[in-house]
This record gives structure tokens, sequence and C-alpha cells, in this order.
């Protein structure tokens, strides 16, 4: 109400003389009562602060909130507790820089033009006229901070008011082995004094597999004979804990061979998981010291799921089904379950509508899910698409997908060629057990179907949850065949996707 709605009713009232004497005192009561519910509750107008984190490499596979009994990850699944934790959120491309790319921007990776890995020697960089969220964050009145890993181009599209650690890619001395010292490393950016909010991206190294930096400059993942210690080292790291798993105890998704090899690699990857949830609970703890964690929204998500062939650098579900939590202080209900299909391309218009910024520059090809946080089956939320390109330049293998809740349609474009391994699997322990011993399996899969695709594959989730039956051709499936394909059509194109090109010329 305002002062000349006040004045025009006084006036066309004649029992109230004099009339602006009235609305004075009318207008003094309602800031008084504004005031009042300020003071009651301050942080009720106060724009949050913003912390995302990102793991690297993290399935829903091996986190205690999802379902896993064996690994200890507390402070997620405290985090869980506390907030949301979605069922059905994705990445839309299972390679890192890809990845994150889409994370910062808000758009698939075929759009901003990280096509692969950033390496100077891949040479991928989004376009120069993105408007990354760290920039618009600060456009708009954030401070914004990054520590651990950064491996997205170029820097001043991603860039960041302060950057707390250089944010070297998989280096084996890398800040981003210990997710402690990294929350240590950021309390003097949460604390500091100052009027404007912050954004801190905080994304770790943990639990990507580790390797050792040959004298030549390249990365070697199997140094070693044996299980890959996913960063693990047996002096451990400076004021963490080391929670050690046994291979007998671990559980073996579906996907993956149950054997020795795989198993020993599966307790690596546990250990730099619980390692990553310490430094969690490390950051939460510092929040609460500075006074800031109930005006601190946590959103915690992974590029891409875990480092096993299978998963990562595909587009079936372990390598981009994977976990998404977000504790909002302002939200009332508490361990709510949610199953809206969500993707990576609604992190950035999440995060820009929970800072309250709208922007009419940038076209998203996401939306904010922040106003269903606490559903549990919000309706309109029923599918996602992927898009991946490249990992490393010479692993050329494009592929679209649209996915629903009961089937999902994969397009691998360069079907002609032999699906590409990426260097950290190829030389996997778990890898090579299968190949050496001629198992002509891989988990639940051949190994011929997962080197050699067809043009299209098609699922029916439902009754096939692992992906191996292709119903593609099925007469059965025809109307749902035709269906995904309209929409994945309509995706590329409606992205400026350069491969849409690709039904025009072929």
């Amino acid at each position: 109400m305002n002062n000349l709605y006040i004045k025009r009713f006084a006036l066309s009232n004649s029992a109230f003389k004099p009339p602006y004497m009235f609305g004075s005192l009318f207008m003094l009561i309602i800031c008084f009562l504004s005031a009042f519910t300020v003071f009651k509750n301050p942080k009720a107008k106060e724009t949050p602060n913003i912390i995302l984190i990102v793991a690297d490499d993290h399935g829903t596979d091996a986190i205690g909130c999802y379902g896993n009994p064996v690994i200890k990850t507390p402070n997620l699944d405290r985090l869980a507790a506390e907030g949301t934790r979605f069922t059905n959120a994705f990445c839309t491309t299972a390679s890192c820089s890809p990845s994150r790319s889409v994370i910062l921007s808000g758009m698939q990776s075929h759009t901003n033009g990280m096509y692969g890995l950033e390496h100077s020697i891949h040479h991928f960089k989004s376009f120069d006229n993105l408007r990354s969220l760290p920039v618009v964050l600060a456009e708009n009145g954030y401070r914004t901070g990054r520590v651990g890993k950064f491996h997205i181009a170029p820097e001043d599209v991603y860039k960041f008011q302060t950057a707390l650690s250089a944010g070297t890619a998989n280096d084996p001395a890398s800040l981003g082995r210990n997710a402690l010292e990294m929350a240590e490393i950021s309390k003097g950016f949460i604390s500091e004094k100052n009027t404007k909010p912050f954004f801190l991206y905080f994304a770790t190294d943990d639990p990507h597999r580790s390797n050792t930096i040959l004298p030549n400059g390249k990365p070697d993942f199997n140094a070693n004979p044996g299980a890959n210690p996913f960063g693990n080292r047996k002096e451990g790291y400076k004021g963490i804990t080391e929670n050690e798993y046994t291979p007998k105890q671990v559980i073996v998704p579906s996907f993956l061979p149950d054997n020795r090899q795989c198993r020993e690699e599966l307790a690596q990857y546990y250990q730099s998981v619980s390692r990553l949830d310490q430094g969690i609970g490390r950051l939460i703890q510092i929040l609460k010291e500075t006074g800031k964690y109930e005006n601190t929204v946590i959103m915690y998500i992974s590029d891409n799921g875990v480092a096993f062939p299978g998963a990562k650098t595909t587009l079936y579900d372990p390598g981009i089904r994977l976990p998404c939590i977000v504790r909002d202080p302002a939200q009332t209900t508490k361990s709510v379950v949610n199953q809206a299909m969500v993707s990576w391309v609604d992190i950035t218009p999440t995060i820009l509508d929970f800072a309250g910024i709208t922007t009419s520059k940038e076209k998203y090809h996401g939306r904010s899910f922040k106003n269903i946080l606490p559903q549990k089956n919000p309706q309109g939320w029923d599918d996602i698409y992927a898009s991946h390109s490249l990992h490393e330049i010479t692993m050329y293998y494009p592929m679209r997908v649209v996915r629903t809740r009961n089937h999902k349609l994969i397009y691998n474009i360069a079907h002609e060629l032999q699906f590409p391994m990426a260097l950290d699997l190829q030389e996997s322990y778990t890898w090579k057990s299968i190949v050496q011993n001629k198992n002509p399996f891989f988990g639940k899969r051949k190994i011929a179907d997962f080197l050699h695709r067809p043009e299209f594959e098609l699922y029916d989730l439902k009754k096939d949850p692992n992906e191996i039956i292709n119903v593609a051709k099925n007469p059965d499936y025809k109307k749902v065949y035709n269906e995904l394909l309209v929409k994945l059509k309509n995706f590329q194109e409606n992205t400026n996707d350069p491969w849409f090109h690709k039904w025009e010329y072929e």
C-alpha cells in the first residue's frame, strides 16, 4: 500500500477527517509493523550467501544418504537431513571441463563452446561473449571466490573476483585432495567483514583417480601396478582422519565386474569420498563459527559419475545420474526426498534465483528449482537432456540424449567409430583385469556392445534399468521412439547445436 492509495482512500470517505493526517498515521503504523517483522526475523530480507560444492567423479553409488550403508559420509548425510536430496539429478555431459562449463553457464556445452577438456594441448574454451554465473553475480553485488579445481577457460569468461588457489587440474599435489585444507583457506573469504553476500565455488579433486606426472609432462594413471589410490597416500593428509575400507566391504554397482581388482579400486574410491566428506564438515563448522551458517545456501553436486568404464564419459545413467543436495536455511521442511528430474543446466538459474537476480541478457537452457525444493513430487519436471562431444581431443564421439522417467534415447552421431576410452579408464586396474582375462562382459554389458554402438539406443528404464537391451528397432516401441526422436531434434535445434546439421548433410 502506498501514499497515493492512502490519500485516495481517505478523500473518498468523508468519515475520515483530516484525511492527510490519517494517511500519515496509517503509514507510520505500517512502517512500524514492517520494522517489527524484520526485527523479529533479522534474516527475513537478507540476501543469502551461496556455496556451490562440486566434487570430481562422485556418483550416487558411494554416499550414505543415497543408500550406501557402508561408506562413511556423515556430513553429506546431515546436509541432506537438513534440506533436500534429489533422486533424479543429472549432469549433461560426463566429462570434467564441459560439465563444469554447463554448471557455471546454464547452457549446454555444445552451445557455450567447451566441447572437451580444457588442457592446453586440447585448447577447448568457451566463447568469449559468454556471461557466466560468477560474472553475473559480481555485477549484482556478490563477492565471488573459488577454491580447488578450476579446469575451465577462458578465465576472463569464468572470472571470480578472488582465486583462493591456483586451481590446477588433477595435480598429484593438488590442494583439492584435502577438502579440509580448502575449507581452512576459505575461512578468510567467508568471514570477511563486508556488507556484500558471497558466492564460493568449492571444487575438490577428490574422488578423481590419481595420476603421476611423467618427465614429459604427461599424466600416467597406472604408474604403479595394482589398484589406483584415488588420491589416498600412506602419509595421509593434514587434519584428516582417514577412513579405510576393505575390498570385501564395498558394494559393487551392477555396471561393474564383481572381481578382486574392481573391489580393491572401489575401496580406494570410498576412502577418497570419506576424506572429501570431512572437508565439507570443516567447511560447515567454519560457517557456524563465523555466524554465516543460517544465512548460507549450500549445494552439493559432482561433475560426472565415478571414474570407471561404463560411467565417466558415457551418457548411461552411472555416468550422469548424480548426487544433488541443497540446504536452504529458509526452508522449513527438512529431509525432503525430491523426485523431480533436474540437470546441471538448472544450477545457474537456481543460484541466481536464490540471489534474487533476474537478467534478460542470458537465455539459459535450464530453469530454477528453488521453489520446488520442499516438494516430493513436483509436476512438470519429467525429462532431461544430455550432450557429450569429446573428452580428450582424440576422443571424438558426439552423443545426444533425451531421458524421461521411463525411457532414454541416445543418438550416437558418429556411431561408425569405436567408442574411445578415457586415459584414466583405459589404464585402470579394473578394465585391464577384464581385457587380460578375455572376459566378453564388463559388468552386465558385452564389451563388444560397449565399444561398438548403433546410431540409436533406446532403453525401457522400468524393465531394463541397466540399459542393456536396445529396443530402438522393436516395433512395440515405435511410438515412444518417434516421440523421443522429435524431442531430441527440437532440443538440438533450440540449443543451436552445431551437430544438428548432421540431420541435413548426412
